[in-house]
């Protein structure tokens, strides 16, 4: 297993983008095509596929991070957000857990994720 970790800048402030990353609303503009949650459990659909992850630590306005419940333990992936004091420039660190064959794959379609996030912010 391998961990990557990206980082993005984003033009928004920590509140909206917590919201995309944190909500069904949110997480369906730009992650799957549509996402249902029941208690700490999170139902991604991606066409017919569907996938669920649990929310592992959740701070508002800070971090989220996920399960995902069909892999074993350590598939974990998530959210990170740092602003800078000085600029209040906002970072978006996403990490994810995942076979080490599987890294170019996962950081490209992370890089594609991430651009419609921004697209959708307006960033």
């Amino acid at each position: 297993m391998k961990e990557i970790r990206l980082e993005f800048f984003l033009k928004t402030s920590p509140a909206v983008l917590f919201s995309r990353i944190s909500t069904p609303s949110g997480l369906a503009e730009w992650f799957a095509d549509n996402v249902k949650i029941e208690g700490k459990i999170f139902t991604f659909y991606w066409g017919t596929t569907e996938q669920q992850a649990q929310v592992l630590t959740m701070i508002p306005n800070i971090a989220i991070s996920f399960r995902w419940l069909d892999m074993e333990p350590g598939y974990e992936f998530g959210f990170d957000i740092i602003q800078d004091e000085l600029t209040g420039d906002v970072a978006l660190i996403v990490t994810d857990n995942i076979d080490d064959e599987d890294a170019e794959d996962t950081s490209n379609l992370w890089i594609s994720q991430v651009a419609k996030l921004k697209h959708m912010i307006g960033s």
